[in-house]
């Protein structure tokens, strides 16, 4: 909260003389005379409304209700599943809270635009350094946006109708995906995963399927055999279309060694704060050939007269402003502020540092489920290498679980009964750079304190809590397939 001495948006409402000099502009005496097109019984007679407060009253009243929240930078978190809270250098907002990159617009106009589109030429640039693809446009919306243009693009590009999608996929890109999908009259197919990852052999991929989509490392935090999804792909002539975690990209094989068509992903862990759940950017890079299907729009590098470097809009596919009917996608201007903050985090950290980022996290997970899994009933979901996110169950409800867990301060993951409902005892846990050794073990201390005060005390109100969620996740499922 802004100290009143110190306001960032001060609320300065127009005084009465404001508004008299506004109406007699216009040319009219009242407010009223304003609104007499209105009929009366639209009109609101009055609102309800408390006494008004003086600014340091207002100030000291929004401080007392933000007190109420406590953020996640304030508590032990171990939340991830697409979002995560991972360690921004101050030079990320130094540069970015600069006036002409945050209050920047579509660079149109290239003479008076050169920093923007570097800036958008550098970002595809260290795209396609991350993913190993030959081309990058300049952002999408955000991860789940991403994957959903990168199904329409492969619907384009091969002439198909389908679209197929694993369940280990994050459930937010799935269900956007499917949203695009539907609405473009693309058929849609679910592939069941078994133990975490999908058999190959369950990859029934018919001759109308246009891509299939697969998350790596997936939701689950597993690694899904990509070699063998990637030939059942190209035996069916779809093509393979990958969501990554772009700090994993550092310390895995390259999509593009995989077989990879197009690869997307969210730029949320590299520079950018979680932000109560946004925004972010989206990236996608895919093969050269495919250029022409990209959605959105690609800076790039020239020469101009005097033989001086020089950026520009090189390719526009969308192209609403000019021939709408023939842009390959109704997505509009790209995430320039948060692919800039992604951009300055790569630029900063450098090949290296992304790459020990992601080795303590890695190093880190595993150091927490070694020690996790140890805890009498405690066990992990899946028996697959993983990232830095495990899924671990339990032999008690996971509502008591969680309810213990934040009684001490931490968010010890995320509930998965809420998204996969057959995962009743199951929570999925992330670690980062930011939980350090001593978190580490002090988040056992606390699960370990937890599940011996579960099992000494009542258990009815944590397993009434785990039937109403299975119930409500029953219908919410039920009504996603009659929506579908």
């Amino acid at each position: 909260m802004t100290l009143p001495e110190d306001p960032q948006i001060p609320y300065l409402p127009h005084a009465r003389g404001d508004r008299e000099a506004m109406l007699e502009t216009i040319g009219v005496k009242t407010f009223d005379e304003l609104i007499t097109h209105i009929p009366k019984d639209l009109r609101i007679k009055a609102l309800k409304m408390r006494e008004g407060l003086s600014e340091i009253e207002l100030v000291k009243e929004i401080a007392e209700l933000a007190a109420k929240n406590t953020p996640a930078s304030q508590q032990h978190s171990f939340l991830g599943g697409g979002s995560y809270r991972r360690y921004v250098p101050s030079v990320v907002l130094q540069i970015i809270s600069r006036s002409e990159f945050a209050t920047a617009y579509t660079p149109y106009q290239p003479e008076v635009s050169q920093g923007s589109l570097q800036v958008i030429y550098e970002f595809q640039t260290a795209i396609c350094l991350l993913t190993g693809m030959d081309v990058a446009n300049a952002s999408m919306y955000d991860g789940p946006t991403a994957c959903a243009e990168a199904g329409l693009m492969a619907a384009r590009l091969t002439n198909r109708k389908k679209l197929a999608i694993l369940n280990s996929v994050n459930a937010e890109y799935r269900m956007v995906t499917h949203a695009y999908a539907k609405a473009c009259g693309l058929d849609w197919n679910v592939i069941e995963t078994k133990d975490g990852i999908v058999s190959p052999d369950a990859l029934n991929l018919d001759a109308d399927t246009a891509g299939i989509i697969v998350q790596y490392p997936n939701f689950f935090g597993c690694f899904e055999d990509m070699q063998a999804i990637s030939k059942k792909a190209k035996e069916a002539g779809a093509m393979l279309i990958v969501v990554t975690d772009p700090i994993g990209l550092s310390i895995v094989t390259p999509p593009s060694e995989l077989g990879a068509d197009i690869v997307v992903g969210d730029a949320q862990p590299c520079g950018n704060f979680l932000s109560f759940g946004g925004p972010s950017a989206g990236y996608m890079a895919c093969k050269k050939e495919y250029v022409r299907q990209l959605p959105g729009r690609l800076a790039g590098m020239t020469v101009d007269k005097h033989g001086k470097p020089a950026f520009t809009l090189t390719l526009q596919t969308r192209e609403q402003h000019i021939r709408r009917a023939r842009a390959t996608s109704n997505i509009c201007t790209n995430q320039a502020l948060n692919a800039l903050a992604m951009l300055v985090y790569l630029s900063v950290v450098g090949k290296n540092g992304l790459r020990k980022v992601a080795e303590i996290s890695l190093q880190r997970a595993h150091y927490l489920f070694d020690n996790v899994t140890k805890l009498p009933g405690v066990k992990p979901v899946f028996p697959h290498p993983f990232f830095n996110e495990f899924a671990l169950t339990f032999d008690v409800p996971v509502a008591s679980v969680f309810n213990k867990m934040q009684e001490k301060g931490y968010l010890p993951g995320i509930n998965l009964n809420r998204i996969c409902p057959e995962m009743e005892n199951a929570m999925l846990v992330a670690v980062t750079e930011m939980n350090s050794k001593e978190e580490l073990d002090s988040y056992v201390v606390a699960l370990k304190e937890a599940l011996a005060e579960i099992a000494g005390g009542d258990h009815g109100t944590a397993q009434k809590e785990n039937l109403r969620l299975k119930t409500e996740n029953k219908k919410l499922a039920t009504a996603g397939k009659e929506k579908s």
